[in-house]
């Protein structure tokens, strides 16, 4: 009987194995993961709030291993090698945090234009901004799943739409929406494995009462969903490693606005359970932060004459 069952899953799964070519399979799983077992869509939540974006704004990006990470020499290569030159290329950076990669696409002669949802991100990138790259960088503070498209002029709008590291870009819609500004080349980064985060680990342990499932896929889903309509991204992945040193007062808040979109905890209960496990693991009052992982980065083009949501699946 066990011989038997075996051949019999083998079958049918052998059966319905032309489903994994197809886009409405992919669009399934993708969307099943916001809804299915697992911690994955919670954790996804307490990281998509400008709340919580803004926190991270004042030390975002400041340390020089965490801009190391960035890789931004062999992404610009990766761009020139895949995209085509640079110049006067426009360019869409979805998410685009303080403006780094848009900052380092304008050196390279390109004309971006940023948006994020959160004020203090904007603000930094604004702040952070050369005089002499002004006139080829504009930042807007923008919730990408409320942008319209049309009404912006962005519909097939840019040579080349970008989100890297990006909460906005987590569904299939907001995929899609990614591909329909472009009319030439794609491209995003994010985590391709689980991503080490010691303290968020262990609070999420002592805050929620279990310990934490969080099983990213969503470049694993955007890759497959790609092949599935016939694009071929280039691919390449990078290990990322870095400790960022940060006040105890500033990753309370940080942890703060996270946990605040995760956990039932009253705020004065979770306040103070943040506090003593962070005030246990600090040293003179700062905390270290541990960054490990790795990124993958796909970059595609696109036939602008083909609506993408309507291809055959």
């Amino acid at each position: 009987m066990k011989t038997y069952k075996r051949n019999r899953d083998f079958s049918m799964a052998d059966q319905n194995s032309d489903n994994i070519f197809t886009k409405d399979f992919w669009i399934k799983k993708w969307e099943h993961d916001k809804t299915g077992p697992g911690d994955t869509r919670q954790v996804h939540k307490g990281f998509s709030t400008p709340e919580y974006w803004d926190r991270a704004a004042r030390t975002y990006d400041k340390d020089e291993n965490e801009l190391f990470s960035r890789k931004i020499e062999k992404t610009i290569a990766f761009f020139k090698a895949t995209h085509g030159p640079l110049d006067e290329c426009t360019v869409l950076d979805i998410g685009c945090g303080t403006g780094f990669l848009a900052r380092h696409l304008a050196r390279n002669g390109c004309r971006v234009t940023g948006i994020d949802f959160s004020p203090k991100m904007i603000e930094r990138a604004r702040q952070d901004l050369p005089p002499e790259l002004e006139a080829r960088v504009q930042f807007h503070t923008a919730d990408w799943h409320r942008v319209d498209l049309e009404k912006e002029g962005w519909q097939r709008g840019f040579d080349m739409a970008i989100a890297f590291m990006c909460p906005a870009v987590s569904t299939p819609d907001s995929f899609f929406k990614l591909m329909d500004a472009s009319k030439q080349t794609c491209a995003v980064r994010g985590w391709a494995s689980k991503r080490k985060h010691i303290i968020l680990d262990r609070l999420w342990e002592i805050i929620m009462k279990k310990k934490l499932e969080d099983k990213p896929r969503n470049f694993l889903y955007k890759i497959n969903l790609l092949f599935s309509i016939g694009l071929f991204p280039e691919l390449t992945f990078d290990s990322v490693q870095w400790n960022e040193p940060v006040a105890l007062e500033e990753e309370l808040s940080n942890q703060l606005a996270f946990f605040r979109k995760v956990s039932n905890m009253p705020e004065k209960e979770l306040r103070h359970t943040i506090r003593e496990y962070l005030d246990r693991i600090a040293e003179n009052g700062t905390i270290v932060r541990e960054h490990k992982g790795i990124t993958g980065t796909a970059l595609w083009s696109i036939d602008p004459a083909a609506p993408i949501r309507q291809q055959s699946s």
